[in-house]
């Protein structure tokens, strides 16, 4: 362990993919130095308490890395339910959302000002592209199949104000989710889903810049002798 702390521990790059909140939150160390005396104004009291807020959000994040054992193997379930579970309480200690809880927030924001029924789900399909969620039920097709369906049977644009024309279409998503197989009462396992499945993409991006890390640090002169340990034999703690 005393040579992996040494062979890492120069390497800006493994130690600026460890704490998932600087991804969120990117402030430069002298935004917390202390400035000289200057007039005091009502912006510069509210911004100094979002930097304060940040701030103890990164400390909060950073005490619970230097705690939880995380082990860099995103193949290993066990290891990647662990680390889910850290972010997790990463998260819940700095009151940040979730991966699902993002999800949310986007989808509520960015749709609230869209008329029509048909521009809501292309809206709904560009989020999921862009938060690199798979389709792999075919929900998505069959929301559009319904919503044909529909706009067939009032034989206009169904627009999010029409309630009746609202009511069939929801009457047509419940029948194309029983089609397959997707229950409401199992939406909490579908999120811890999601959850794993970020946490693993999150575990396997750590271990890249570690490996990437430690083939950079061996092609120097003074570590060509030693052999580059086993990435899942790190101890995160150790670089925090």
């Amino acid at each position: 362990m005393a040579y992996a702390s040494r062979f890492l521990s120069r390497s800006k790059q493994l130690q600026g993919s460890l704490v998932i909140l600087q991804q969120q939150h990117a402030i430069p160390v002298r935004a917390f130095a202390k400035e000289a005396a200057r007039p005091t104004f009502k912006g510069d009291e509210m911004l100094k308490g979002v930097f304060f807020d940040i701030k103890n959000k990164f400390q909060a994040a950073v005490d619970i890395l230097r705690k939880e054992k995380i082990t860099l193997d995103p193949e290993d379930p066990a290891a990647v339910k662990q680390y889910a579970t850290v972010m997790k309480t990463i998260r819940q200690k700095a009151d940040m959302f979730s991966e699902s809880q993002r999800i949310k927030h986007d989808i509520d924001t960015e749709t609230q000002d869209i008329p029509d029924a048909r521009a809501y789900l292309l809206k709904l399909q560009e989020i999921r592209t862009r938060r690199g969620l798979t389709d792999e039920l075919g929900a998505e097709a069959m929301m559009f199949e319904a919503l044909e369906k529909v706009e067939k049977d009032i034989k206009k644009p169904l627009l999010r104000s029409d309630k009746k024309g609202m009511d069939l279409l929801v009457a047509e998503f419940e029948k194309g989710n029983k089609k397959l197989g997707i229950r409401k009462e199992d939406l909490p396992k579908y999120e811890d889903n999601l959850e794993l499945s970020m946490a693993k993409a999150q575990l396997d991006e750590l271990k890249s810049d570690a490996v990437e890390a430690m083939e950079s640090q061996k092609k120097k002169e003074e570590f060509q002798d030693e052999e580059m340990p086993d990435v899942k034999s790190l101890d995160i703690r150790n670089f925090i």
